[in-house]
């Protein structure tokens, strides 16, 4: 069997877990994303709460108000966690898709290098036969020149 050829099955089991990483990577931003938008709502609507003025408030009312602003900067907080948790994982997808690509590059690279070896070895056979057919052909020329006597 060819050498090249032996790595075909090894070059699309490294494609397949490319692709594979490559997916996980995609499914992780998208939840990063979705996680950085309701951050970005949490924040406009804690920011929105804490402007709005009230008329006429009573400490029961303003207790109450303090209360949900300090459950909403909880909220927040908690949600900004939850990126950056989100964030360390997208990196790491990153990471592992880097080396996926990688480990497939090389072995790209090696499956070509032995193409071209084995070109090589098949283009100096083939040079090989050609020679030797010409050279067969020039004795029998040479030799049914002899035969006639040497007239052409």
């Amino acid at each position: 069997m060819i050498q090249s050829k032996r790595f075909d099955p090894l070059l699309k089991r490294a494609q397949d877990h490319e692709d594979e990483v490559a997916r996980d990577l995609a499914e992780r931003q998208r939840a990063l994303d979705t996680h950085v938008s309701r951050l970005d709502e949490l924040r406009r609507y804690a920011e929105e709460y804490a402007v709005a003025q009230m008329s006429a408030t009573s400490p029961a009312q303003l207790m109450n108000r303090r209360a949900f602003l300090d459950r909403l900067d909880s909220a927040v907080a908690q949600q900004r966690q939850t990126v950056d948790n989100n964030r360390e994982k997208v990196d790491a997808e990153r990471a592992r898709l880097l080396l996926a690509s990688r480990d497939k590059q090389v072995l790209e690279q090696l499956a070509a290098s032995y193409r071209a070896q084995e070109k090589v070895v098949t283009d100096r056979r083939d040079q090989r036969e050609m020679d030797d057919l010409g050279a067969r052909r020039s004795r029998q020329a040479q030799r049914e020149d002899g035969d006639n006597g040497g007239t052409p």
